[in-house]
């Protein structure tokens, strides 16, 4: 399928690692024109690996809880590109894991908020102007299906996320001219996940239902493409099924009526 992303402009917070590294990768791969945007000066070296091999990927180090630092790396984005086309917010924390909430620091609920909601409304503030300006603007952002279910000991992740859900909603509503959508997958194999469950050497063997963050790319892909056009204001949830199954489990209707 062509997803009309040649040559459009991508930027990919949270571009450095993880599913935002997921979906610079898949953004190459279609011919979209990359611009990471990440804390880590690391990004500095995966932009150049890939303009060795003749992809226009750039990268600018921000901070996206400081405004300044976000409005001046739209804006030399925007001088090197010419505009944006799509916004994809992978940038995220997961914060405390394991505390509850009566144990929870408040410094600790304030860094996970600032990064994971303040940072996401702060890359739309000042890309929302290139994306309207754009024919095919779009953001995706990734929430997680933390945002519909509570897993204990991840209170600041998930009221985080729930958050992004409903920031989703206001983008769409505030301006029609853009889509917005979230993702919101189950366990994605990255670094962090693997350290937030104590899996550093990766999920092989434990059972558990992960996701490989190149198919969650993948699903940013099709939500940031013209294909999905008439998808907007929504969460896909990649989650293999489990929030549409009941807590209790089979009811056994069957074994009853005997």
């Amino acid at each position: 399928m062509d997803l009309n992303l040649d040559g459009r402009v991508a930027l990919v917070t949270g571009g450095a690692s993880g599913i935002g590294r997921a979906c610079v990768d898949a953004f190459v791969s279609e011919g979209a024109r990359v611009a990471i945007l990440d804390r880590s000066p690391g990004g500095h070296r995966l932009a150049e690996a890939y303009r060795d091999q003749c992809a226009d990927v750039v990268f600018e180090q921000a901070d996206l809880t400081d405004e300044h630092d976000v409005e001046h790396a739209v804006r030399r984005i925007v001088s090197i590109h010419g505009g944006i086309d799509t916004v994809i917010g992978c940038a995220g924390i997961s914060g405390p894991v394991g505390a509850r909430v009566d144990e929870i620091d408040a410094g600790d609920w304030e860094k996970v908020m600032a990064v994971n909601v303040r940072g996401s409304f702060l890359i739309t503030k000042h890309t929302l102007g290139h994306l309207q300006a754009s024919d095919v603007g779009t953001i995706v952002y990734l929430a997680s299906d933390s945002a519909f279910v509570a897993y204990e000991g991840m209170a600041p992740y998930s009221a985080s996320k729930g958050a992004l859900v409903m920031l989703t909603k206001a983008v769409t509503a505030d301006c029609p001219r853009i889509r917005a959508n979230a993702l919101c997958p189950g366990i994605v194999d990255t670094p962090m996940s693997r350290s937030d469950m104590g899996h550093p050497d990766g999920f092989e063997g434990t059972r558990l239902p992960v996701i490989p963050a190149r198919q969650i790319a993948h699903h940013a892909l099709f939500l940031a493409s013209p294909a999905s056009a008439p998808i907007n204001g929504t969460t896909l949830v990649s989650d293999f099924g489990y929030l549409a199954r009941p807590a209790l489990g089979s009811l056994d209707f069957a074994a009853q009526g005997q």
